[in-house]
């Protein structure tokens, strides 16, 4: 699902160039860091995103959807991304940007998303696209711009930001887009969604990297797109305007 990546950040980039001879016992030891780095165990989160053994009652103030509790908040419509007959991923929109959520499996002692984050950007540089990594206030993100295919068949790039977390077996990770994700500072309400959601990960085996299924809740009805509900008839009125089953935000691959 994920691309493989020797990541270059900017600062790296300019040492390359002020630096060009390096002999082998400095890569090699580069390349022993680098390993260190991105397989690193799961770090603590005292702000979320939670497991579901962390959370008394996560169907408080959340929309159940089997693998995942997200919270609803005023405004918001949510969607679900099917792969064949499973649905794999939401997405919670919120005015003008949205926040793709989905979670995977993982190794018990050991966190993924400092190799993900290397992986993803790798697919996106041989693209032709522009990645960033920095620290945010979610932790270590990709800040992206990605090469896509105007309306009119013109080439232009979306601004998309990455960000993940690693929890005990599993991996939660969100893709920003729309004005969250072009000024990272009006992204403050996605990015508390993101810290609040609980993730239910089971107690049955799974490989590394399998994403967890989600499922509809019980009495949710799909609402094509474009087609507006009235708040009244929905389960969620006052967190969530309405559930759709809508496009897949593009995932690099």
């Amino acid at each position: 699902m994920f691309g493989r990546r020797k990541k270059k950040g900017a600062a790296e980039d300019a040492a390359g160039e002020a630096e060009q001879v390096v002999d082998n016992v400095d890569t090699e030891a580069d390349d022993k860091g680098e390993r260190e780095r991105v397989r690193l165990a799961p770090a603590p989160r005292p702000d979320g995103p939670w497991d579901s053994s962390e959370v008394r009652e996560p169907a408080e103030g959340r929309v159940d959807l089997g693998g995942l509790f997200v919270p609803g908040v005023d405004g918001m419509e949510l969607r679900v991304e099917v792969a064949g007959d499973a649905i794999v991923a939401a997405t919670v929109v919120l005015h003008d940007s949205a926040i793709q959520l989905q979670a995977f499996a993982a190794p018990k002692r050991e966190g993924i998303w400092g190799e993900v984050r290397e992986e993803i950007g790798t697919g996106i540089t041989q693209q032709g696209g522009i990645v960033d990594e920095v620290e945010g206030p979610l932790g270590w993100e990709l800040r992206a711009q990605v090469p896509v295919q105007l309306p009119d068949g013109t080439g232009g790039y979306q601004v998309v930001r990455f960000v993940g977390v690693d929890g005990p077996r599993w991996f939660l990770r969100g893709v920003i887009s729309g004005q969250g994700a072009v000024q990272p500072q009006a992204a403050g309400l996605l990015e508390q969604i993101f810290r609040d959601t609980v993730v239910v990960r089971g107690e049955g085996p799974m490989a590394p990297r399998d994403p967890i299924v989600l499922k509809l809740p019980n009495d949710a009805q799909m609402v094509p797109e474009g087609v507006q509900q009235d708040e009244g008839q929905s389960r969620f009125s006052g967190g969530l305007g309405q559930l759709q089953r809508g496009p897949e935000i593009t995932e690099v691959r």
